[in-house]
């Protein structure tokens, strides 16, 4: 016996398994599919909502309707009570506070006979019985057994001499009932026998029943309609950010603008909109790293043909001397003195690469403090009199005027001065470089001025541009070569401190550089 309990527990304990297995399974086929598109979403959301509220409105419609038919079945049968109670009290013929054994046979047969007619009218089974719960007589056509009673719930209530009706379910047909008792007589007599009518209510189960198909039929009408209407919904929800999907597919491709006016819903419009300024952004972003690569490219490109030049002659003169070529003390001084160039030249060409490229990634920060460029201008004229004399060229420095604060950066702003008195020195033998002071309009202008080769007019706009050195009309004049870097230099760390720089030149006869800045009393 307890073998065959265990196989049992056993069995369904197996079985409970599968159920939940194929429950887990059933779910998680149903999120895939409710995970799957907007379809399949839109679609089981509204069939789900609408199922679910189907099933309440058909409770909600059946309670409501058995409620308000039991009700108007139960005044219904309190009126037939009354009146089938008006209809005996009438019944001057017929004495009903006999119990049946005491009667005669046609006495008997009469008050069936009456009560048969009465119930035949009023679609109703009728009992009449006395205080006690004696049955003195029913319609129904059987012979009354002496003692049969009514229950006693329907004793107390005629007891109480009170109208109720109370519900019950037919033990043969499993119909429910409704049962009225009503005391017999009126209110001016006492009260010595109950009325009892029960009726059946199969036309409530029949009503509740078309009234369900009714639903169902109008729900599966439904059904289709709301299936019909989210696959439309969903189609037209779904196709624009389909075409949306294949254009963002389309970036990648070169195309870089989504159409708006094709979208047909303003969220799809918002949605394309805030995707062509991302679109705008992506496409700015890589033309900039285009650019940058490019500049790289031709940085590296420009780096290897400056630095080529120097250390191939660096090179010659090295394996020359080394493989004792040069016998000669005097030319061996030369080759070693144009080395000695060269190297100075390679590294005042590595420190503006390196400058230059701080410059331009951002990683040079300049103090914003008062400073006076007079002063500061005096001081870089005083430490380059020395280079200048060497060429025969003297440097003046002219003020109109004595207030020349400005924001600035001292060492930045000194090393301004420096590179372009620097190029007008280099470019200036025999002559004159004016250096002057100035206020116009709120700013601080200082100028730098030289009676030298001069620039040519082709070749003015290009001098900001890396290693571009102006083609030498006087070589004579020539002794020191540049980086061509100095300039590109000077204009980034003037614009790095709010101000502005411009030149004019003519062919022989100088060149002019002016750099301003916002006077620090104006501000």
């Amino acid at each position: 016996m307890n073998t065959y309990l265990r196989q049992i527990r056993k069995r369904l304990r197996l079985i409970i398994q599968a159920l939940r297995g194929f429950c887990l399974i059933i779910k998680r086929l149903l999120q895939e599919q409710f995970n799957k598109n907007i379809y399949t979403r839109i679609l089981f959301t509204n069939v789900t909502a609408f199922v679910f509220g189907l099933i309440v409105l058909m409770m909600f419609s059946s309670f409501v309707v058995k409620e308000v038919t039991y009700d108007q079945a139960q005044q219904e049968l309190l009126r037939k009570a009354k009146r089938v109670n008006f209809a005996l009290l009438h019944q001057t013929d017929q004495e009903w506070g006999t119990v049946p054994a005491s009667q005669t046979s046609d006495q008997a047969q009469g008050k069936q006979d009456l009560l048969k007619f009465l119930a035949d009218i009023f679609d109703a089974r009728i009992m009449v019985f006395d205080r006690a719960g004696n049955i003195m007589g029913t319609s129904v056509e059987q012979e009354i057994v002496p003692g049969s009673k009514v229950e006693e719930k329907f004793v107390e209530i005629l007891n109480k001499g009170e109208i109720a009706i109370t519900g019950s379910v037919d033990q043969e047909t499993g119909q429910p009932t409704l049962i009225a008792v009503v005391p017999m007589g009126n209110n001016k007599d006492v009260i010595k026998d109950g009325i009892l009518l029960e009726t059946t209510t199969s036309n409530l189960d029949l009503a509740l029943n078309k009234m369900r198909l009714y639903l169902v039929i109008g729900g599966m009408v439904i059904l289709v309609m709301i299936i019909v209407i989210s696959v439309y919904l969903a189609m037209y929800i779904s196709r624009p950010i389909s075409r949306l999907a294949t254009t963002v597919a389309e970036i990648s491709s070169g195309k870089y603008v989504v159409n708006i006016e094709d979208q047909p819903l303003d969220e799809i419009k918002a949605l394309t909109g805030q995707l062509n300024k991302l679109t705008m952004t992506v496409q700015q972003i890589q033309e900039e790293n285009r650019m940058a690569q490019d500049e790289r490219a031709q940085l590296f490109s420009e780096i290897s043909h400056e630095l080529r030049t120097p250390l191939t002659a660096v090179q010659g003169f090295v394996e020359a001397i080394r493989d004792g070529m040069v016998q000669d003390g005097a030319l061996l001084g030369k080759y070693l003195d144009t080395i000695h160039t060269q190297t100075i030249h390679i590294t005042r060409l590595v420190d503006d690469i390196l400058a230059l490229s701080r410059l331009e990634s951002g990683n040079i920060t300049v103090e914003k403090l008062p400073l006076d460029l007079i002063v500061l201008a005096q001081g870089v004229v005083i430490s380059m009199e020395g280079l200048a004399n060497s060429k025969n060229t003297s440097i003046l420095l002219e003020k109109k005027t004595e207030d020349a604060t400005v924001i600035g950066d001292v060492d930045r702003m000194e090393q301004i001065i420096r590179n372009l008195l620097k190029n007008a020195i280099r470019a200036t033998e025999n002559g004159t470089i004016r250096v002057d002071m100035e206020s116009r309009q709120g700013e601080v202008v200082l100028t730098i001025a030289d009676n030298g080769i001069g620039i040519p007019p082709d070749e003015l706009p290009h001098i900001w541009d890396r290693f571009y050195r102006v083609k030498n009309q006087r070589s004579n004049y020539v002794q020191e070569q540049g980086s061509g870097l100095g300039l590109v230099i000077v204009k980034k760390l003037v614009q790095l401190q709010g101000g502005k720089i411009d030149v004019a030149s003519q062919l022989g006869k100088g060149t002019i550089f002016s750099i301003s800045f916002a006077s620090f009393t104006q501000k």
